[in-house]
C-alpha cells in the first residue's frame, strides 16, 4: 500500500510491503539494552496489555514478549503483518492489518500503547483521541526510535550518500541525537513524564548492513526493482572498499513516555 506524505521524501510514495522480506531478515537489530530500558520504566511487563502501532514485522512484540505482557500488533501493510505472523509462530501475539487511525478496540483496553520507528507517519489529530479512549486510566504511550549517526561513522555516512544518489528526496538521513518530538495535540490529554536519548553500538556484517540499508524507506520501500538492484551492486562494491567484514555502527536510541491525564 503506497503511503504519500508531502513532509516525507518530498511526497514520494513508499510501501513497506515492497521490502517486507528484507525488513524481516535485516531489521531486527535492537541491542538488548534497548529493551532493558523499557523494562526499567516498568512498561510492557507482566500483567500489562500492550498495543504496538505500526508493528511492521513484529520486532518489538517478539523481543519484549519474554517480559510477560500480552501484545497486540497492528500495521497498515498486509505484507508486514504476514511476516510478523510467520516470525511469531508459537508465540502468543495477536496481529491485525489496519491503519492506526482506524483502530476500534474497546475503551480502556490497554495499559501501554507503543510506537517504534513509526510515530511520524500517523495522522495525530485522528489518532490521539483514539489512543486516549483505548488506554486505561494512567495508561502510557511509549514512543521509541533508533537511528545510525552518519556524522560519527564513515561507513554510515558513505551508505547514506549512496541512498541520496538514487533517491535525492529521501529525508531519512542526517540524524543527530535529539529528543523525540511529540505533536502539540497530545498536550491536551497526555503529560510527558520521561524521555531519554543515549548512544548505542550496533554490530553488523557487510551483508547485514547492506540488508539494513536496503530495507530502509529510501531504497527498498520506494525504488523500482531495477533501481534497487543497481543500488545494491554499487553498495556491495562500496562496502568491499571501506568496511571490514564485521564492524560497529554508532546509533542513538530515544524514548518518550506520555501518561494519560
Amino acid at each position: 500500500m503506497d503511503i504519500v506524505d508531502k513532509n516525507i521524501d518530498g511526497g514520494r510514495a513508499f510501501d513497506w510491503g515492497k521490502t517486507s522480506g528484507d525488513y524481516a531478515k535485516y531489521r531486527d537489530i535492537y541491542p538488548r539494552e534497548f529493551y532493558e530500558k523499557i523494562r526499567a520504566r516498568k512498561l510492557c511487563v507482566e500483567g500489562q496489555t500492550v498495543l504496538d502501532l505500526g508493528t511492521g514485522t513484529g520486532v518489538l512484540p517478539r523481543n519484549m514478549v519474554r517480559y510477560g505482557a500480552k501484545w497486540i500488533g497492528t500495521d497498515i501493510s498486509e505484507e508486514q503483518i504476514q511476516q510478523a505472523v510467520l516470525l511469531s509462530k508459537g508465540v502468543n501475539i495477536d496481529y491485525y492489518t489496519m491503519s492506526a487511525e482506524d483502530l476500534r478496540f474497546p475503551d480502556d483496553s490497554f495499559d501501554v500503547v507503543t510506537a517504534c520507528q513509526c510515530f511520524w507517519y500517523f495522522d495525530h489529530a485522528r489518532l490521539m483521541p483514539e489512543i486516549y479512549r483505548m488506554l486505561k486510566p494512567n495508561g502510557r504511550i511509549l514512543v521509541l526510535y533508533m537511528a545510525w549517526l552518519p556524522f560519527e561513522n564513515r561507513i554510515a555516512n558513505a551508505s547514506e550518500a549512496l541512498v541520496l544518489k538514487y533517491n535525492p528526496d529521501w529525508t531519512g538521513g542526517g540524524e543527530t541525537i535529539h529528543p523525540i518530538q511529540i505533536p502539540a495535540c497530545y498536550q491536551e490529554r497526555f503529560a510527558l513524564v520521561y524521555h531519554e536519548e543515549y548512544p548505542i553500538h550496533v554490530r553488523f556484517t557487510r551483508e547485514g548492513w547492506l540488508g539494513r540499508m536496503k530495507a530502509c524507506r529510501g531504497i527498498g520501500a520506494s525504488l523500482s526493482e531495477d533501481a534497487v538492484s543497481a543500488w545494491e551492486r554499487e553498495h556491495l562494491k562500496l562496502l568491499a572498499e571501506i568496511a571490514p567484514e564485521e564492524f560497529d555502527v554508532l546509533h542513538y536510541a530515544a524514548m518518550a513516555e506520555l501518561k494519560k491525564r
